[in-house]
């Protein structure tokens, strides 16, 4: 199978960041193992030297990766590769994409991977805008280039469960029908921050919680902000907060400049050590190895985080808002719907050997099935 794989990286300045980038990165490789000839078509090379690569242009900000598709490029690129399969991981652009399939009269597949969703639900099922995607009103558009999206395609990818189930209705309340055309593929880990969890008692000193996700208000910073002042109030932990980014490019900042705001806050609270990888794995790595759990995000819409995977992977229990995913996913007994209720299980993760021995080993086995040879099989069932 010749497989097209259209990636849009917003993070180019800091790969490491970048889901999108390290999943494809990831799946690349084993979709090769398991006999697909790939080409990856983005900003940056992704996956190994068995996959081709063709090196497109750095979107300015997040709403050109959405609304300024070239379709010439993707005609010729489409003639050039003559693919049987063409995945699109910015959705919004499956319009552009079949238009140039059709003018290079290719009968390949297109697949979209719904990678981000700009949008979420209340639990009384209101659909809200993703307020990262509307600036200047242009959340409903983005929406609505959305369900363009998934009706271009013909096959729709989602992470997990509570993502199918938000894209669906949304899809419904758009008139867009998926018909069957839509499948679960869980996003793979990464099989460098995999380890046995530690069946060491606490160490002396106090136990550390890490934070490892982007710094953006929409991930709801301000609530771990809040969360981080109660933590350390109790004196049994101390936070460790990953600056993921480092310096943006102005035009990203321009947009959003939540991460700097929150990072700036964070670090003026006592027992917070705001500390960067620099883009380094082995480095990240070994910030997560330090650590005694890991702490989720206050994303509302969350259809997945790599982040909580990562903790996990490594054997760290990961505690959670009761939202979305994170719900879906993290074991019920470390998920909480007050900050009284959040401070009482880090304190238990923290003090508690035998508590954090179960759910270490728990978290550690949730992410078995995320292999990356396992998450290329049910890939490729899903294009097949």
């Amino acid at each position: 199978m010749r497989v097209l794989y259209l990636l849009n990286i917003s993070n180019s300045d800091r790969l490491s960041a970048d889901s999108g980038w390290i999943f494809a990165d990831l799946l690349a490789p084993a979709l090769v193992d398991a006999g697909a000839a790939v080409t990856v078509a983005a900003p940056a090379a992704a996956g190994d030297t068995r996959c081709r690569f063709h090196q497109t242009k750095v979107p300015g900000t997040k709403y050109r990766a959405r609304f300024s598709a070239d379709i010439d490029e993707l005609v010729a690129l489409i003639r050039a590769e003559k693919p049987e399969v063409v995945v699109a991981n910015q959705i919004e652009e499956a319009p552009a994409i079949r238009t140039a399939l059709l003018e290079a009269g290719s009968n390949a597949l297109l697949a979209g991977y719904c990678h981000y969703l700009p949008f979420s639900f209340t639990g009384g099922g209101q659909l809200l805008l993703d307020p990262s995607l509307d600036d200047a009103g242009l959340g409903r558009p983005v929406l609505l280039a959305f369900a363009a999206g998934l009706a271009a395609c013909d096959r729709v990818m989602v992470h997990s469960s509570a993502a199918a189930s938000w894209v669906s209705a949304a899809a419904a309340r758009m008139t867009v029908d998926l018909g069957d055309r839509l499948r679960v593929v869980p996003a793979p880990r990464d099989e460098r921050l995999v380890r046995e969890p530690e069946t060491a008692r606490t160490a002396s000193g106090t136990a550390i919680g890490i934070y490892n996700h982007r710094l953006y208000a929409h991930y709801g910073t301000e609530q771990f902000v809040d969360l981080a002042r109660d933590l350390a109030a109790s004196g049994t932990v101390r936070l460790r907060v990953m600056d993921l980014f480092g310096k943006r490019r102005a035009e990203r900042k321009g947009l959003d400049d939540s991460p700097e705001k929150m990072r700036d806050q964070l670090a003026a609270l006592p027992h917070v050590q705001v500390v960067s990888d620099r883009g380094d794995r082995v480095r990240y790595k070994n910030l997560l190895a330090g650590a005694r759990f890991g702490i989720a995000p206050f994303r509302p819409g969350c259809p997945w985080s790599m982040s909580v995977i990562d903790c996990q992977g490594m054997g760290l229990p990961v505690l959670s808002p009761r939202l979305g995913w994170l719900a879906e996913h993290i074991d019920p007994e470390l998920c909480f719907a007050t900050p009284a209720e959040a401070v009482a299980l880090a304190e238990r993760l923290a003090t508690d050997d035998e508590f954090h021995a179960v759910h270490a080993k728990r978290a550690h086995a949730s992410t078995a099935d995320f292999a990356p040879a396992l998450v290329a099989a049910r890939y490729l069932e899903a294009i097949s």
